[in-house]
């Protein structure tokens, strides 16, 4: 019996992670700019630069790939946050590095802010799939924590006795809603808001803003809002949009 020769391995299994990440790199910015009912597996496939065939090995249907996306931000997110409000600092410490790891994550790629708005559009619809299990797995697992430090803050007198019910969301409303009108900011204030120095000048001012509402001693929660602004390193280059790919227009006049 004739032995037969190994043949190739098929060109998706030869390098999995980097093509899967290119398709969800690709289905980020497809799904940004023309939401899921309107963007395009063959546009995907070919900003990916991988045949259809491919991007349907990975994922069943452009629902899937739409879950992936969401996903992929979400994981990321979870992780981070969670790290910093169960780092074992002091309440105000923990809240205000917390309020900075969600900003940094969404400035890192501030196509999500659209994507899940768009999202929460389709739940109020009754067309999501995907929201329960985003919440569940993500969100309320961050809501949970954030809210158990808040009481520990306003328990110890650290923080004023706010609601922390309300103020949790509220972190999160003020970080997504700089990302969620950036184009009416574009144009309203001339300048490009996702530049190096916008999002550091935002980051400061978010967390300028939160510490100020939060702290019993206001004096003590900004300057601490401050060092937490500088941080360990200088805030992440917005991925995908303009000011990324040397877009030059909007200095201030």
């Amino acid at each position: 019996m004739l032995s037969q020769p190994n043949s190739p391995s098929p060109p998706a299994r030869q390098h999995p992670r980097p093509r899967r990440d290119a398709i969800l790199k690709a289905a980020l910015s497809e799904f940004a700019q023309e939401g899921l009912a309107g963007a395009r597996m063959d546009a995907i496939a070919e900003t990916a630069g991988v045949n259809k065939a491919l991007l349907y090995y990975y994922f069943r249907d452009k629902e899937a790939l739409y879950g992936a996306v969401l996903d992929g931000f979400f994981l990321l997110l979870t992780r981070r946050v969670i790290a910093e409000l169960e780092s074992g600092a002091p309440a105000g410490n923990r809240v205000l590095r917390y309020t900075r790891a969600h900003f940094d994550s969404i400035a890192e790629s501030p196509h999500y802010a659209r994507i899940f708005q768009s999202e929460l559009m389709s739940a109020g619809r009754g067309e999501s799939p995907h929201l329960s299990r985003i919440v569940e797995e993500h969100i309320r697992p961050i809501a949970t924590r954030l809210i158990a430090v808040l009481k520990e803050g306003i328990a110890s007198g650290e923080f004023r006795a706010v609601d922390p019910f309300q103020f949790a969301p509220s972190i999160a409303a003020i970080n997504v809603h700089y990302f969620v009108i950036a184009p009416v900011a574009r144009k309203l204030f001339d300048r490009d808001p996702y530049s190096p120095e916008a999002i550091a000048e935002r980051r400061s001012a978010v967390l300028d803003f939160i510490a100020a509402a939060l702290f019993a001693d206001r004096t003590h929660g900004i300057k601490l809002a401050k060092e937490v602004a500088m941080g360990d390193q200088p805030p992440p280059a917005p991925a995908g949009t303009k000011s990324a790919r040397s877009h030059k227009q909007g200095k201030r006049p």
